[in-house]
């Protein structure tokens, strides 16, 4: 394996001052994204330098198996070596050289016992977290819920709009309203019978699956609010979707 030279204390491959310190390893930071273009312009993005690269980024958690064995110079991706190993590891799962490179960390129990945790993939030099699929369910069906809830709202405001009947209006009012077309509240009351039974015909959302042993979930900002403000009358607005609104041009980069 060739090695590559480890940057020095503050070394720094941005412009300007410092930014914010990075969460630890097993948190959510799908958030950040990290780019080396002066490690990337001395030596090739290969399967065999490619951990090299991933061990300068701030996902990669220094008390893993693999670190283990680049210290006594073996290759840190030899499943041989690491299968005889019990902890954290981190495996090469899929290859697209030389643009795509997907590694999982995972917890290893024995030799044949591993159990995923999280996923990162290296995208033209770049490295992100990928999102846990639970968060991505969650966020867009909270956003396609609170949208759900704004077209009842108005549907309901329009519907008592239509059916209010002001009795201070002048005369000459009420007889040009009379020449309109008058509103079948029968009718109405049947389409709000249809739509309270749909609505009752729905399932009860599923539990959410339970996260990888060993993630931290990221604070979010319903625990550092009080009671007061979670009874706010009106719906809050949909979380960011982690694919979506925190794609790779959105995310802050180290």
């Amino acid at each position: 394996m060739a090695a590559t030279p480890m940057p020095p204390p503050g070394h720094q491959n941005f412009e300007g001052g410092p930014p914010p310190a990075p969460p630890p390893p097993g948190t959510d930071m799908t958030g950040i994204c990290f780019r080396d273009q002066l490690w990337l312009n001395t030596y090739p993005l290969d399967r065999n330098l490619v951990f090299d690269y991933f061990a300068l980024s701030p996902f990669y958690d220094w008390t893993c198996n693999n670190e283990q064995l680049r210290l006594r110079s073996t290759h840190p991706l030899d499943i041989s070596q690491l299968s005889k190993m019990t902890g954290i590891e981190y495996i090469l799962s899929e290859v697209m050289e030389p643009h795509l490179f997907v590694m999982r960390k995972q917890k290893r129990d024995g030799p044949e016992k591993v159990t995923p945790m999280l996923a990162y993939y290296i995208l033209d030099g770049s490295i992100y977290q990928a999102p846990q699929l639970c968060n991505v369910f969650a966020a867009r069906i909270g956003r396609a819920l609170y949208y759900i809830s704004k077209a009842f709202t108005a549907a309901t405001s329009k519907l008592e709009k239509i059916g209010y009947v002001d009795s201070e209006n002048e005369p000459s009012i009420i007889e040009s309203k009379a020449g309109k077309e008058t509103i079948d509240f029968k009718e109405v009351r049947r389409v709000d019978h249809i739509l309270a039974s749909l609505q009752r015909k729905l399932p009860p959302a599923p539990p959410p699956p339970p996260f990888p042993e060993g993630y931290i979930l990221p604070a979010t900002a319903e625990s550092e609010t009080g009671p007061e403000a979670q009874q706010a009358g009106e719906s809050q607005p949909p979380t960011l979707d982690p694919i979506i609104d925190q794609g790779p041009a959105k995310r802050m980069k180290f």
